[in-house]
């Protein structure tokens, strides 16, 4: 691990994203532990479940995933997490997560059975992100799945953008500079990248500050 975070010190990363659609083995908290002693960048929670939640973390994005219509990942988590975040200083960000198609099935979308937007309905997907705004969320995140084969379709991201007035997160399937850099051009504020780092530790020297 501290050879990983060196590399992430020096990269062009802002936040740490811990979590994810299963932890069986109750490690989160461990791993933000140890992550802390890695690094002094804002370790943010991306909980799959209530579980995942630990007063270790700086923030948790208080996701609802509003793409799908299983209750349980639209509200009744969020309720379960309550007491859990009144006994933490976690800067709370409520979180719209919206799963759009990226040529797999996702853990996600095992986890909580629901599907994917497919990426050519674009006006579902942009009133899916205003609705999320439109009900107060404070962030959408944009996601094409863990392992992607293809990422969030720049015109999804630009017309989004150019109707939210909340920050946009986008993630999914970016394996290199050029698909990050599309994406943030395409509007962006945040690009998640995971499974690159996993596959291929050279990506970082694409990422250098």
């Amino acid at each position: 691990m501290p050879d990983f975070f060196e590399k992430v010190n020096q990269s062009i990363a802002t936040h740490i994203f811990v979590g994810g659609s299963t932890d069986r083995n109750n490690q989160t908290e461990n791993l933000v532990t140890a992550i802390k002693k890695e690094t002094n960048l804002p370790v943010i929670l991306f909980p799959g479940d209530v579980k995942q939640i630990t007063d270790k973390a700086d923030g948790i994005l208080f996701l609802s995933l509003i793409s799908g219509r299983n209750l349980e990942y639209l509200i009744e988590q969020q309720i379960k997490a309550v007491p859990r975040l009144l006994k933490t200083n976690l800067e709370i960000l409520a979180t719209g997560y919206i799963l759009i198609d990226g040529g797999t099935k996702t853990a996600t979308q095992k986890a909580s059975n629901t599907k994917s937007i497919p990426q050519n309905e674009i006006e579902l997907i942009k009133n899916t992100a205003l609705a999320g705004e439109f009900s107060g969320k404070k962030l959408i995140y944009l996601e094409a799945g863990s392992g992607a084969k293809f990422t969030a379709n720049p015109k999804i991201i630009q017309i989004i953008k150019e109707n939210l007035s909340i920050p946009l997160i986008v993630g999914g399937g970016i394996r290199s500079k050029k698909q990050l850099d599309l994406a943030f051009v395409s509007g962006a504020n945040l690009v998640v990248i995971g499974t690159a780092f996993e596959n291929d530790l050279a990506f970082f020297e694409e990422l250098k500050k």
